[in-house]
């Protein structure tokens, strides 16, 4: 049976973002590119000229190098690429998927770690991959229904940033995904690693009966990434299709 596809660009989970006192929050859009950052000021113009910069880097590669636009699977680059186009590739490389799997991730972060000289708290969200430097504890909202909203969530502490919390879904949003489950997110301190390992993970998921499975290889790969001396690995992963749900690692979550 066919699953509902949510694909409204709206975005209207963005409303509920509540920033502090000392915080505001804005949206930046380049192209296909629509982040929603939260931050000390406005940086909308510092923001978008990093946007402009990345998606430079990233559009002249494919350019030169067309299967990285295109690849479902891991894409040698060259030893002298851009290091964020070796940073993508990387991350594709350890979880056996396409660069572009990394890319919304590799955006958030690049944004966000730029930044943090001027605003030591910044939350750069990209299409539901974020990216986040943090002084105080955050909660981040898990939406697998749209339309029903998000019932729960995940806390971060204070003392755990910076923090990568990105996610996959088979039946959310006009990204490619292998599998039908409602989410996958996947909590890491490097963004392209978590969107890429995000991806792989939510291929796995087409049915309730495939929320172990994914929670295995969640472990495994985390087993390997420990294994290879990569400098980052998963911390958490949570799964979720239909009623049946599933958490591995450093997740803690608490109800909306």
């Amino acid at each position: 049976m066919t699953r509902k596809k949510h694909t409204d660009s709206a975005r209207n989970y963005r409303k509920n973002v509540t920033p502090s006192q000392n915080e505001t929050s804005f949206q930046v859009v380049v192209e296909q590119t629509d982040l929603f950052v939260t931050a000390q000021k406005d940086l909308r113009a510092e923001v978008a000229a990093i946007i402009h910069e990345v998606r430079s880097v990233i559009k002249a590669h494919i350019f030169l190098n067309p299967q990285f636009g295109t690849s479902l699977t891991p894409v040698d680059v060259p030893k002298d690429a851009d290091p964020i186009i070796t940073a993508m590739a990387e991350a594709a490389k350890l979880c056996n998927v396409g660069p572009m799997a990394a890319v919304a991730g590799a955006v958030a972060q690049e944004v966000a770690t730029r930044l943090k000289p001027v605003s030591e708290n910044i939350l750069v969200e990209n299409g539901g991959d974020i990216y986040m430097h943090s002084t105080v504890t955050r909660r981040v909202a898990l939406l697998s229904d749209p339309e029903s909203g998000s019932k729960i969530g995940l806390v971060i502490k204070s003392n755990e940033f910076p923090v990568s919390v990105c996610s996959s879904s088979g039946t959310i949003g006009h990204s490619l995904s292998l599998g039908s489950g409602d989410l996958v997110t996947v909590r890491s301190q490097d963004g392209r690693l978590a969107d890429a390992a995000a991806t792989a993970l939510a291929n796995l998921l087409k049915s309730p009966a495939d929320v172990p499975i994914v929670i295995e290889k969640a472990r495994t790969l985390s087993e390997s990434l420990t294994k290879s001396g990569a400098k980052y690995g998963l911390d958490g992963v949570f799964v979720q299709y239909d009623s049946k749900i599933g958490a591995w690692g450093n997740i803690e979550l608490i109800a909306l």
